[in-house]
């Protein structure tokens, strides 16, 4: 059975930074594509980014020049480095991935962006 376990949640003031790992494990293939969502409040999550096997990445606007994902596919794990942050970026941060046409979640991490 396929998990994923998220890491790297907290709290940090604007302009810090945080960085968020997932991995998963339970699989024997590869993802074919990993990311991140968040939600803020209700429903639904909002993409933060995606990246592919292949490394193709696509990041939400909001996110852009700030956020880096990044992956080591020989583990099925995915970074997300979160620079300046701001407190618009406050959020649970669900880890995604997409394994043998089936897609997982991870239970959440919150970050909080405050001073």
């Amino acid at each position: 059975q396929v998990q994923l376990v998220e890491s790297g949640g907290g709290s940090v003031q604007p302009g810090g930074a945080l960085r968020l790992s997932c991995a998963a494990s339970g699989s024997s293939r590869s993802a074919s594509r990993m990311g991140w969502y968040r939600q803020a409040r209700g429903p639904p999550r909002d993409l933060v980014v995606m990246i592919t096997s292949g490394d193709n990445t696509n990041y939400a606007d909001s996110v852009k020049g700030r956020f880096t994902i990044s992956r080591d596919n020989a583990e099925n794990t995915v970074y997300l480095q979160m620079n300046s942050l701001k407190p618009e970026d406050t959020a649970v941060y669900y880890c995604y991935a997409f394994i043998g046409l089936r897609s997982y979640w991870g239970q959440g991490t919150q970050v909080t962006v405050s001073s």
